[in-house]
């Protein structure tokens, strides 16, 4: 693909099309003294010069790599591997080109793969995206998922506490006006809490795994309460906490959800990151799920 840029030809004819006689008249309304103001510029410094420059300005400030944080709210200072930083200056990938064209983005196709691969065995689902915008968006759509399965029959998505606060407010942000009812948040309830607010109109019950305070719920039994009561769960996850725990599918988790940066991306002074989302090869409400098996579809 070639830059071609406009012959005098061209500009001659664009000029005539808008009624200008020359270049000049399309900035007359900029007084002509502000046109081309005299810059009184320092001279030109080497690229040495500058990265030193550089390098001392940002020696003033305090960074994640001189203390411990104890805050960042889901973006924290994970170690990177150096094998990271090496697979991204392969060939394949850095000259990959846009997915949309097959024959030139072999090597973005063959990472997304990769990656959708290693995330469904993390989650223990299906079916995997490549991405979202973020960990909340991947939350708010799950809603919109769940919102879709029920064609609106179920309007209520519980939302644990424990949840990220940013997320359920983008999720609450996302679907207002519409009739989803987001509830279980405003308050302290613990997981039987939320077991006990399952009705007929649940579409979605939603915790964190580990919650966004670092603790664990006892999570044994969350997923059969939800699909007794004919609702999806969701899990919000932490991709490298699964490195360790059982799975959210083992959980009997319908959809996961979450934010990618811990899998290897700089803190990036908060983004931008990239939300994951998983569920299962079929997404449906779990009574329907439930006959099936009994009728040995």
């Amino acid at each position: 693909m070639s830059y071609i840029p406009h012959t005098d030809a061209d500009r001659a004819a664009m000029l005539e099309t808008i009624g200008a006689g020359s270049l000049d008249e399309l900035f007359d309304r900029v007084p002509e003294d502000l046109r081309f103001p005299a810059l009184n510029l320092p001279d030109g410094q080497s690229e040495l010069e500058v990265a030193t420059e550089l390098r001392g300005l940002a020696a003033a400030n305090v960074h994640a790599g001189d203390y411990a944080v104890f805050l960042g709210a889901g973006a924290y200072n994970h170690f990177v591997p150096s094998v990271v930083n090496h697979m991204l200056l392969r060939g394949e990938f850095y000259t990959a080109y846009t997915p949309y064209q097959p024959e030139l983005s072999q090597g973005t196709l063959q990472a997304i793969f990769e990656y959708q691969s290693m995330m469904c065995a993390l989650t223990g689902m299906e079916v995997a995206n490549a991405s979202h915008y973020d960990g909340a968006t991947s939350l708010a759509e799950a809603a919109t998922l769940a919102r879709a399965t029920y064609r609106g029959k179920r309007t209520k998505i519980i939302l644990s506490p424990g949840v990220h606060p940013q997320y359920r407010a983008v999720a609450r942000t996302y679907h207002q006006g519409n009739e989803l009812k987001f509830v279980g948040d405003k308050g302290n309830a613990t997981i039987p809490d939320l077991i006990d607010m399952l009705d007929d109109d649940t579409a979605m019950l939603v915790v964190s795994y580990p919650n966004f305070f670092g603790q664990i719920d006892e999570l044994a039994g969350l997923a059969t309460a939800v699909h007794n009561a004919g609702a999806l769960l969701c899990m919000v996850v932490d991709p490298i906490a699964l490195g360790l725990f059982k799975s959210p599918g083992e959980l009997g988790a319908d959809i996961v959800v979450g934010e990618g940066q811990p899998l290897g991306i700089p803190l990036s002074f908060g983004g931008p990151y990239l939300g994951f989302f998983r569920h299962a090869q079929e997404v449906r409400p779990a009574d329907r799920r439930a006959r099936g098996r009994r009728d040995g579809r």
